[in-house]
């Protein structure tokens, strides 16, 4: 490895652990909020805390790693760009894909790494993490007490409205919903007023005392005939004490791992049996719903009973119902009904089973391509912020920041919302899995076509060069320098009385006093008969005017740009307003297309109008003028009513243009 390369490599690397290590951090602290309902008061060993940390970490990692990789980047390359070691390099004849070759190399192998990390690490990290907090949850059910919602505890379902003390063991409005024996029924009610936990914390048996209520068992006998009658006990207490066991509860093996069918906790291998099985297992579903529906409809078995009778003539009423007496039509449409009904309700509730099961398997195709998809987006994100900070040429962790998080978020929600969308079949789980992926790959290309070319971040000119071409292009006259006055004439005798100063105030400022190429020339030559030569006007500053040179090639760029803005701002009105009317008028489709059409000049409008405004602040730039103070009002106004804009300043900057001496 040369040591250039070896160089940036190493410097890439600092910055991306430290940047990896830091993320990290904040993701795992913010995780640790998100559960701190799981872990708080459940008075954890410190190695069933760790496990828990070391298990949500690798989940993390889909989020921090392709935000590591684009802001390490954007700092890195630019920082080589602010200090002008990429200028070193360029000088030396290295481009930017030789200066990127060593970091590509790595991020290429950290990808390969990351598709291999996300099939065994995560799933396995993931199955751990979800037995983790399942066990984490059975522990110390006396904190599991909430307010105003019921809790299951051992054997009894309780509610309080209220909890107070230092440690929450007394509870005003309890209720209480017990089992017995083994019936999963809740036969027994308990309401009290107050309540008390009286047992330790960590006791194995959760000690309640309850004051002032009422206690109703509904009695089972073994005769059923008994049972129609419902007898039960009703009685009221002062205090009632509740013991319920918790040495089961409390005794939980955080080692015990018995879930291990999420989607999350499968690799590739195991997602693409599961996957195959469940499309095999959805197709069997609507063969069976299929059969079931025909069976109900009885189609098969109407000729079954049937035996037709010989008649002379054909049946030739409007209505079936003129066969049958009005009380069996009745009947026959009441069934009718109850089928239907009924047949509705089959196809509602399958209908529900059905989505639930399609959402299952968009979810598990989701999770396979992503493993893949993840693997992408790091070399894709690597060739983004690389050439971005080239452009931006701004190290460190100011500007940097902003930009990597505003396009990881774009990133990130572009394929939240995809996700989300595929998981009811919206948008195909494929689709969805790669699709920030793949909107993401055109900017990497722009950007990198961009910084190779060592060209700005954005050129408004080039998508305004094609309607450029449509018009007739201004361009300012050359100067004619063959041109004189005739020495004979009187305006040559009126220069020829002028002063050596007044004699360079008309080179320089020949056009503002509407003079022609012969007045110039004809005084440069009486200056030069006077001793004082083109070089020597040249070397003084007094050759041409640089100010009014330069607004007056701002201003023709404002014609330029302004003059297509005017033309753009009168198409996007018309298509616009014209499709609105068809739109609403029965020509949907045409409508459509006009609006469309509007919308796309419209776009390019905006475009040619910031272009103009960007020549005429440059235009009062040498006039000293304060046009960027008011460009928050000069937009607001421009932009609605560019029809006056353009004309104004039309006619305004080409009278200021005077002005400039």
């Amino acid at each position: 490895m040369k040591i250039l390369d070896r160089y940036i490599l190493t410097t890439y690397l600092k910055t991306f652990l430290s940047v990896f290590i830091i993320l990290m951090l904040i993701f795992v602290l913010q995780s640790v909020w998100l559960y701190i309902t799981e872990l708080a008061g459940k008075d954890l060993e410190i190695d069933v805390i760790g496990k828990f940390l070391l298990f949500v970490t690798p989940r993390l990692v889909v989020l921090v790693l392709p935000l590591t990789i684009l802001l390490s980047s954007i700092m890195v390359f630019g920082n080589f760009a602010e200090n002008y070691e990429f200028a070193a390099m360029k000088s030396t004849g290295i481009s930017l894909q030789r200066a990127m070759r060593s970091t590509s190399f790595f991020i290429i192998g950290l990808a390969i790494t990351t598709f291999f990390f996300a099939n065994n690490v995560i799933p396995l990290a993931e199955f751990n993490f979800y037995n983790l907090r399942k066990n984490i949850a059975k522990v110390k059910p006396a904190m599991a007490i909430a307010e105003g919602q019921f809790n299951q505890i051992g054997n009894i379902n309780i509610k309080v409205d209220e909890k107070s003390g230092d440690r929450g063991q007394y509870l005003k409005g309890v209720t209480i919903h017990q089992k017995k024996d083994k019936s999963n029924k809740n036969h027994t009610i308990i309401v009290s007023k107050t309540g008390e936990l009286m047992s330790n914390e960590d006791s194995n048996v959760l000690q309640l005392a309850l004051f002032d209520g009422n206690y109703y068992d509904a009695l089972q006998p073994k005769n059923y005939k008994e049972r129609e009658k419902k007898p039960h006990a009703k009685s009221t207490f002062e205090k009632y004490t509740i013991n319920v066991d918790l040495s089961k509860l409390n005794d939980v093996d955080f080692e015990k791992q018995d879930v291990s069918s999420k989607y999350t906790m499968l690799n590739v291998k195991e997602l693409d049996y599961s996957i195959d099985s469940l499309i095999k297992k959805e197709t069997t579903n609507f063969k069976e719903l299929a059969v079931t529906m025909y069976n109900r409809s009885t189609v098969g078995a109407l000729n079954s009973n049937i035996e037709p009778k010989k008649i002379d003539s054909v049946f030739n009423k409007n209505s079936i119902y003129t066969l049958f007496k009005p009380l069996k039509n009745v009947q026959l449409i009441e069934i009718a009904i109850n089928s239907v009904n009924s047949t509705n309700q089959i196809i509602s509730t399958k209908q529900r089973t059905l989505a639930l099961r399609e959402k299952n398997i968009n979810k598990h195709i989701i999770s396979f391509y992503e493993k893949f998809a993840l693997g992408f987006a790091c070399i894709i994100l690597f060739f983004i912020g690389a050439p971005l900070g080239a452009l931006i040429r701004k190290g460190g962790f100011g500007l940097p920041i902003i930009i990597a998080i505003l396009l990881f978020l774009t990133y990130h929600f572009i394929g939240i919302f995809a996700k989300n969308s595929a998981e009811d079949s919206s948008l195909n789980p494929i689709i969805a899995s790669w699709l920030s992926t793949f909107l993401m790959l055109p900017l990497s290309v722009y950007l990198t076509n961009r910084a190779t070319k060592d060209r700005s971040l954005l050129d408004l000119d080039g998508v305004l060069v094609p309607l450029k071409k449509l018009l007739k292009k201004k361009t300012i006259t050359p100067i004619n320098s063959d041109i004189l006055l005739d020495e004979q004439s009187e305006d040559y005798l009126h220069l020829n009385g002028y002063s050596n100063k007044k004699l360079i105030d008309i080179i320089k400022n020949y056009r503002q006093y509407d003079f022609d190429d012969s007045y110039r020339n004809t005084s440069l030559l009486i200056l030069k008969n006077r001793g004082i030569t083109e070089e020597e006007l040249r070397f003084g500053g007094n050759l041409t005017n640089e100010n009014y040179e330069n607004a007056l090639r701002y201003k023709s760029a404002y014609d330029e740009n302004s003059n297509i803005a005017f033309k753009l701002y009168f198409i996007t009105l018309t298509f616009s307003i014209i499709g609105a009317v068809l739109n609403n008028n029965g020509f949907p489709l045409l409508g459509k297309i006009l609006v469309v059409i509007g919308a796309m000049a419209s776009l390019l409008y905006i475009i040619s109008f910031i272009k103009a405004f960007i020549n005429q602040s440059n235009f009062y730039k040498i006039l000293g003028g304060k046009i960027m103070s008011n460009a928050i009002v000069l937009i607001i106004l421009g932009v609605p009513l560019y029809f006056i804009y353009h004309f104004y300043f039309k006619n305004k900057l080409k009278e200021d243009l005077k002005q400039i001496r």
